[in-house]
């Protein structure tokens, strides 16, 4: 049994086209594919407030197999939210005042959340979390493994300065970005893997790459969780075999599921 630990963005996703709201962010989306896989025990940290997004993402975990005793709901606080927009062709798309960090921004992490995370073999974060250099600290005196979620940003020299700390490096890419990853399997033990959309995904290990496609559906309802679903796949497979390639097989099977209806996960 593999223990993860997904942390800490836990939000209400806001489809402006029908006003629906969903539980939702790369946290809650990670957990929700992992807790499928019986060889991993899984762990949400995070906060929300006592409203009703917050009450909806709660519901969520306790239906599933998700521990949350990290889960931590801040009395006359308001649950982070996150505005989506879709293009014609189910694309999501933001805009500057999409995103309300609630409880979010401001939670600092306290000293059983820091055990939580030295007990966890993984622990899977975002790199824009107010929470990620908390983070980056205790991997430095600690033995789990960390994955971390890039996502679209490119400031490679600043992404650089962590990358001795990170065993899973993940980002949305383009080709742009595949032989700067490639560079840095040459220097670093991550695997550096980096999805591509409907053009696939592409791994590096030690200057060694490896390939997959996506796997076609028939339609793009909501590309929502679609990388988290991925990632999630990818890690939760790595993790048990040790094959890159069934592992990003395994990803690309999960985001399939995930892009095929409204929602995270």
């Amino acid at each position: 049994m593999t223990s993860i630990l997904c942390m800490p963005t836990l939000c209400a996703d806001i489809f402006d086209a029908t006003g629906e709201i969903l539980p939702g962010g790369e946290a809650l989306n990670f957990a929700c594919i992992a807790c499928r896989y019986p060889h991993m025990d899984v762990r949400l940290l995070g906060a929300i407030g006592d409203d009703e997004p917050g009450q909806a993402i709660l519901e969520i975990i306790c239906a599933r197999r998700i521990n949350h005793d990290s889960v931590h709901v801040i009395p006359d606080a308001a649950t982070a939210t996150h505005r989506i927009y879709h293009t014609p062709e189910g694309d999501r798309y933001f805009k500057p005042d999409s995103w309300q960090g609630g409880v979010f921004a401001a939670y600092r992490l306290t000293e059983e959340d820091e055990g939580a995370i030295h007990a966890a073999d993984v622990v899977f974060c975002t790199y824009y979390s107010p929470n990620f250099q908390e983070v980056l600290n205790l991997k430095k005196a600690g033995q789990f493994k960390l994955a971390v979620d890039f996502d679209i940003d490119r400031d490679f020299e600043r992404m650089e300065s962590v990358l001795p700390y990170v065993d899973f490096f993940l980002i949305s890419g383009s080709n742009e970005v595949l032989p700067i990853a490639r560079a840095w399997s040459e220097k670093y033990d991550a695997l550096f893997n980096v999805t591509l959309a409907a053009a696939g995904s592409v791994t590096y290990h030690h200057g060694q790459e490896y390939r997959v496609q996506a796997v076609p559906v028939q339609e793009v309802i909501d590309t929502t969780g679609c990388g988290d679903s991925y990632h999630a796949g990818f890690i939760c497979a790595y993790v048990k075999d040790g094959d890159i390639i069934a592992a990003m097989d395994e990803g690309s099977r999960v985001a399939s599921e995930t892009i095929s209806h409204m929602g995270g996960f």
